[in-house]
């Protein structure tokens, strides 16, 4: 990385192999032990094999003794204007220098969260989140079930909620 593009505030690693979209902005960046980065941007989080995970797919994300796990959802269908979500397996990063990476995910990843509420059912319960979508206008309802909950059931519900949701109030 040029020392101007360091001075001007550029994140974005000489090797990065993604493509970012019109607009799109480096705003912070991590090596990953082992090579490659994490680049934060508005949009989402570059994973070190160039794929962007959208923050509104990230269902979780936690920092520890220099590693920051993410687990990403997976969107699995439509139950009306519902999104079915599950989560993949969680994924690793050492990063030996952090800097401002791990906080700023933290911080992206609540900022799209606009409300949650958990439905217990039969087997387990269902994660109901609203979500802003990065570049999009207006909120997502995803609904994410625990293992063990029966899809039709929590696609039934999330359905039913997405309904309730899209009435306007009295």
């Amino acid at each position: 990385m040029s020392w101007l593009r360091r001075l001007m505030g550029d994140q974005l690693p000489d090797d990065f192999p993604g493509t970012f979209d019109e607009g799109e902005n480096a705003l912070a960046a991590a090596a990953v032990a082992g090579g490659g980065h994490l680049v934060v941007t508005e949009l989402g989080l570059w994973l070190p094999e160039g794929r962007r995970v959208g923050w509104h797919l990230i269902s979780k994300a936690t920092w520890a003794d220099r590693t920051l796990t993410v687990i990403e959802s997976e969107e699995l269908g439509a139950a009306g204007s519902a999104v079915l979500l599950t989560d993949r397996k969680p994924m690793r990063f050492d990063l030996p220098r952090p800097g401002k990476v791990p906080w700023m995910v933290h911080q992206r990843v609540d900022s799209s969260i606009r409300a949650r509420h958990r439905q217990e059912v039969s087997g387990g319960g269902v994660w109901f989140v609203q979500r802003k979508v990065p570049g999009q206008d207006g909120v997502l309802l995803q609904a994410r079930a625990d293992p063990g909950v029966d899809p039709a059931v929590a696609a039934a519900i999330a359905r039913e909620a997405a309904e309730r949701l899209a009435q306007p109030e009295p």
